[in-house]
Protein backbone atom coordinates (compact mmCIF):
# COMPACT_ATOMS: atom_id res chain seq x y z
CA UNK A 1 0.00 0.00 0.00
CA UNK A 2 3.00 1.99 0.11
CA UNK A 3 3.56 3.98 -3.20
CA UNK A 4 5.79 7.19 -4.10
CA UNK A 5 3.27 8.37 -7.16
CA UNK A 6 1.70 11.25 -7.25
CA UNK A 7 -1.67 11.86 -8.35
CA UNK A 8 -1.86 12.51 -12.39
CA UNK A 9 -4.91 15.11 -12.02
CA UNK A 10 -4.01 18.69 -12.88
CA UNK A 11 -5.58 21.27 -12.25
CA UNK A 12 -6.77 23.87 -14.79
CA UNK A 13 -8.96 26.96 -13.49
CA UNK A 14 -11.33 27.32 -17.12
CA UNK A 15 -11.55 23.25 -16.31
CA UNK A 16 -12.39 24.24 -12.78
CA UNK A 17 -15.12 27.04 -14.26
CA UNK A 18 -16.46 25.02 -16.43
CA UNK A 19 -17.30 22.49 -13.88
CA UNK A 20 -19.12 25.09 -11.75
CA UNK A 21 -20.60 26.36 -14.15
CA UNK A 22 -22.32 23.04 -15.71
CA UNK A 23 -23.12 21.73 -12.35
CA UNK A 24 -24.58 24.82 -11.05
CA UNK A 25 -26.67 25.60 -14.20
CA UNK A 26 -27.80 21.42 -14.58
CA UNK A 27 -28.99 21.56 -10.75
CA UNK A 28 -30.73 24.92 -10.67
CA UNK A 29 -32.49 24.65 -13.54
CA UNK A 30 -33.96 21.13 -11.94
CA UNK A 31 -34.39 22.75 -8.94
CA UNK A 32 -36.34 25.39 -9.88
CA UNK A 33 -38.31 23.09 -11.84
CA UNK A 34 -39.22 21.17 -8.80
CA UNK A 35 -40.06 24.42 -6.63
CA UNK A 36 -42.52 25.85 -10.21
CA UNK A 37 -44.06 22.43 -10.58
CA UNK A 38 -45.67 19.68 -8.83
CA UNK A 39 -43.15 17.23 -9.67
CA UNK A 40 -40.09 16.13 -8.49
CA UNK A 41 -37.18 17.03 -11.07
CA UNK A 42 -34.37 15.62 -8.72
CA UNK A 43 -32.38 12.90 -7.79
CA UNK A 44 -28.95 12.75 -5.98
CA UNK A 45 -27.36 10.50 -8.65
CA UNK A 46 -27.49 13.63 -11.17
CA UNK A 47 -24.75 15.66 -8.96
CA UNK A 48 -22.74 12.54 -9.86
CA UNK A 49 -23.53 13.02 -13.42
CA UNK A 50 -22.79 16.52 -13.80
CA UNK A 51 -19.34 15.94 -12.14
CA UNK A 52 -18.76 13.09 -15.43
CA UNK A 53 -20.69 15.30 -17.91
CA UNK A 54 -18.62 19.26 -17.15
CA UNK A 55 -15.61 17.53 -15.41
CA UNK A 56 -14.34 14.62 -16.97
CA UNK A 57 -16.41 15.15 -20.14
CA UNK A 58 -14.35 13.44 -22.63
CA UNK A 59 -14.82 10.36 -21.22
CA UNK A 60 -16.29 7.45 -22.03
CA UNK A 61 -18.80 7.22 -19.96
CA UNK A 62 -19.89 11.01 -19.80
CA UNK A 63 -21.46 10.68 -23.17
CA UNK A 64 -24.93 11.70 -23.63
CA UNK A 65 -25.74 7.85 -24.65
CA UNK A 66 -24.52 6.75 -21.01
CA UNK A 67 -26.13 9.99 -19.01
CA UNK A 68 -29.80 9.19 -20.54
CA UNK A 69 -29.11 5.66 -20.98
CA UNK A 70 -27.58 4.40 -18.09
CA UNK A 71 -30.26 5.88 -15.69
CA UNK A 72 -32.90 4.99 -17.59
CA UNK A 73 -31.72 1.43 -17.73
CA UNK A 74 -30.98 1.48 -13.97
CA UNK A 75 -34.22 3.08 -12.90
CA UNK A 76 -36.15 0.51 -15.34
CA UNK A 77 -34.19 -2.44 -13.42
CA UNK A 78 -35.04 -0.73 -10.02
CA UNK A 79 -38.60 -0.20 -10.85
CA UNK A 80 -38.70 -3.50 -11.89
CA UNK A 81 -37.60 -4.77 -8.26
CA UNK A 82 -39.50 -2.83 -6.21
CA UNK A 83 -42.60 -3.60 -7.95
CA UNK A 84 -42.09 -6.50 -8.24
CA UNK A 85 -40.64 -7.75 -4.88
CA UNK A 86 -41.04 -4.74 -2.80
CA UNK A 87 -38.28 -3.22 -0.49
CA UNK A 88 -35.58 -5.45 1.17
CA UNK A 89 -32.34 -6.05 1.39
CA UNK A 90 -31.75 -8.72 -1.36
CA UNK A 91 -34.00 -6.15 -3.43
CA UNK A 92 -31.70 -3.57 -3.00
CA UNK A 93 -28.67 -5.72 -3.70
CA UNK A 94 -29.87 -7.66 -6.71
CA UNK A 95 -31.29 -4.18 -8.20
CA UNK A 96 -27.81 -2.56 -7.98
CA UNK A 97 -25.96 -6.25 -9.69
CA UNK A 98 -28.67 -6.10 -12.59
CA UNK A 99 -28.68 -2.30 -13.19
CA UNK A 100 -24.80 -2.85 -13.69
CA UNK A 101 -25.23 -5.70 -16.01
CA UNK A 102 -27.54 -4.45 -17.72
CA UNK A 103 -25.63 -1.27 -18.66
CA UNK A 104 -23.04 -2.75 -19.28
CA UNK A 105 -25.05 -4.67 -22.09
CA UNK A 106 -26.92 -2.23 -23.30
CA UNK A 107 -23.14 -0.34 -23.68
CA UNK A 108 -25.01 2.98 -21.45
CA UNK A 109 -23.05 1.95 -18.20
CA UNK A 110 -22.84 5.61 -16.33
CA UNK A 111 -21.43 4.70 -12.56
CA UNK A 112 -23.93 7.53 -11.00
CA UNK A 113 -26.74 5.26 -12.32
CA UNK A 114 -25.36 2.64 -10.14
CA UNK A 115 -27.23 4.31 -7.50
CA UNK A 116 -30.63 4.68 -8.94
CA UNK A 117 -32.35 1.07 -8.27
CA UNK A 118 -31.50 1.89 -4.43
CA UNK A 119 -33.20 5.66 -4.83
CA UNK A 120 -36.32 3.81 -6.37
CA UNK A 121 -36.89 1.15 -4.00
CA UNK A 122 -36.37 3.19 -1.10
CA UNK A 123 -38.23 5.81 -2.49
CA UNK A 124 -40.73 3.46 -3.24
CA UNK A 125 -41.04 5.56 -6.37
CA UNK A 126 -43.70 5.13 -9.03
CA UNK A 127 -43.26 4.22 -12.38
CA UNK A 128 -43.70 7.35 -13.71
CA UNK A 129 -40.61 7.77 -12.24
CA UNK A 130 -38.33 7.04 -15.11
CA UNK A 131 -40.19 9.67 -16.91
CA UNK A 132 -40.27 12.48 -14.38
CA UNK A 133 -37.31 13.20 -13.04
CA UNK A 134 -35.27 10.53 -14.33
CA UNK A 135 -35.49 10.79 -18.58
CA UNK A 136 -36.38 14.61 -18.49
CA UNK A 137 -33.73 15.35 -15.89
CA UNK A 138 -31.32 13.19 -17.45
CA UNK A 139 -31.89 15.23 -21.20
CA UNK A 140 -31.38 18.43 -19.07
CA UNK A 141 -28.09 17.40 -18.02
CA UNK A 142 -27.21 16.18 -21.44
CA UNK A 143 -28.61 19.27 -23.06
CA UNK A 144 -26.56 21.74 -20.59
CA UNK A 145 -23.27 19.92 -21.28
CA UNK A 146 -23.91 20.16 -25.09
CA UNK A 147 -23.72 24.13 -24.78
CA UNK A 148 -21.57 24.44 -21.61
CA UNK A 149 -18.75 22.44 -22.71
CA UNK A 150 -19.21 23.43 -26.58
CA UNK A 151 -18.56 26.75 -25.38
CA UNK A 152 -14.65 26.14 -25.03
CA UNK A 153 -13.05 25.96 -27.96
CA UNK A 154 -10.78 23.16 -26.84
CA UNK A 155 -13.78 20.91 -26.03
CA UNK A 156 -15.94 19.00 -28.62
CA UNK A 157 -19.12 17.12 -26.71
CA UNK A 158 -20.32 14.59 -27.15
CA UNK A 159 -17.06 12.51 -28.55
CA UNK A 160 -19.67 9.90 -29.86
CA UNK A 161 -23.19 9.56 -29.87
CA UNK A 162 -23.78 5.98 -30.31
Amino acid sequence: MKTCARSPLKINIKDVATGFIGGFLSILALSLLTTMTSNLWLMAPFGASCVLAFGIWNAPLSQPRNIIGGHSVATFVGLVMYHSFGNNAWTLGIGVGLAIAAMMLTKTTHPPAGADPIVVILGASPWSYIFTPVLIGSILIVIVALIVNNLRSNRSYPTFWL
